[in-house]
């Protein structure tokens, strides 16, 4: 039998999901500033090096000058940047906790340089599960239209965040063990080399055309290494990807005072962002986490960024499709693999279709998806 919750946050009520259901299918209006109107040179590197990812075709404008492009242009995943609302901007259920959970991307183009970036949205859906972290949840499907300057439809996507009961996360959640809670895993200089070595084998396929007619259904990409996860790595991906909350001093009381439950004390009695668990071990164990972890939007990035590494410059993305399973603490090495699962032509377009998977150094697993690309062919000159 379940032991009495000491109450410290809102829970998950009738009324408040009835408010918010009434809220699908309405457009979006005045939506939060983006972090990237535009996607600059330094918005793209930014970025990039956020993920992680140091592909010329992003970070390069004396290389990329030699691509079909004539300039850098900015890795698919860079639309996380220019929508709080695709990166887990959620409205409704005031003081329920928010986990980004997943994301349903299609790009119809690439995002070029300086291209001027416009969004329309709408929530689409929600839906209640009993689940073993937090009991009651609720997942929240938001759908984003995204355009170019000129009003032509350069991506659309579906993400989601599940709204989660924070304090019944922390005292009866069984997703993290008393032993993930308490125990602090030192990594030896051997086990990191190894994992380094990842690194040291990571190929970026560039200007080598990658051909359809030469793709191997059932092969394996090469391993791609992401970590270790540290608070400095987490703050990286936020210097390009702009965060949900993060504000300082007028901003920061302009927007508790706007919406208080974004206003959580720490210890020193000060209203603080919830986007805190994500530097702040204290407040991450408050909802149920170990300790202090990564952000999701990050994790399908990585999946579009082991795609782009092997699908090179004359490659594009189309479609991704990525579920976040479980946190990654700080202290985590992440490992991605992926294998060729398909390919076919459609409307003269070249698609493969891959599967992939990151797991942690327990065999964990963080994360797991689809996507698509669509390459050059021979045939088609």
């Amino acid at each position: 039998m379940n032991k009495p919750i000491a109450r410290e946050f809102v829970g998950i009520t009738d009324v408040a999901l009835d408010d918010l259901r009434r809220r699908i299918g309405v457009r979006i209006e005045n939506t939060l500033e983006p972090w990237c109107h535009e996607a600059t040179r330094d918005n793209i590197r930014h970025y990039a090096h956020g993920i992680g990812d140091d592909n010329p075709l992003w970070c390069d404008p004396a290389y990329a000058r030699n691509t079909q492009y004539g300039d850098v242009i900015a890795p698919p995943s860079f639309i996380f940047a220019c929508s709080r609302i695709v990166s887990g901007y959620v409205g409704g259920l005031p003081g329920v906790h928010a986990m980004f959970a997943g994301c349903d991307f299609t790009w119809h183009k690439p995002i070029l340089r300086n291209m001027e970036i416009s969004t329309s949205a709408y929530l689409k859906d929600l839906v209640e599960f009993d689940t073993r972290f937090a009991g009651r949840s609720v997942q929240q499907i938001y759908h984003v239209d995204f355009y170019d300057q000129s009003g032509d439809a350069l991506a659309s996507a579906d993400s989601w965040c599940f709204r989660t009961d924070r304090d019944i996360a922390r005292e009866q959640g069984t997703k993290y063990t008393a032993h993930d809670r308490e125990h602090t895993r030192v990594y030896t200089d051997e086990e990191l080399a190894a994992h380094n070595e990842l690194y040291v084998a990571e190929t970026i396929r560039g200007g080598e055309p990658r051909f359809y007619e030469d793709v191997v259904v059932g092969s394996m990409l090469p391993r791609m290494a992401k970590g270790p996860m540290t608070i400095t790595g987490f703050i990286a991906y936020v210097q390009g990807w702009g965060g949900l909350y993060i504000r300082s001093h007028k901003l920061a009381w302009q927007m508790i005072d706007r919406h208080p439950a974004t206003g959580i004390k720490n210890r020193y009695g000060i209203p603080d962002c919830p986007e805190r668990v994500h530097w702040d071990e204290e407040f991450a164990r408050k909802v149920g986490a170990p300790r202090a972890y990564d952000y999701g939007p990050e994790r399908c990035s990585w999946m579009s960024h082991m795609i782009t590494n092997w699908i090179g410059d004359d490659g594009q993305m189309v479609h991704l499709y990525t579920e976040v399973r479980r946190h990654n603490p700080e202290g985590d090495l992440l490992t991605i693999e992926g294998r060729v699962t398909g390919k076919r032509i459609e409307k003269d377009r070249h698609l493969v279709d891959f599967e992939l998977e990151a797991r942690n150094q327990d065999g964990e697993l963080s994360a797991r998806g689809r996507a698509t690309a669509a390459l050059p062919a021979r045939r088609a000159g």
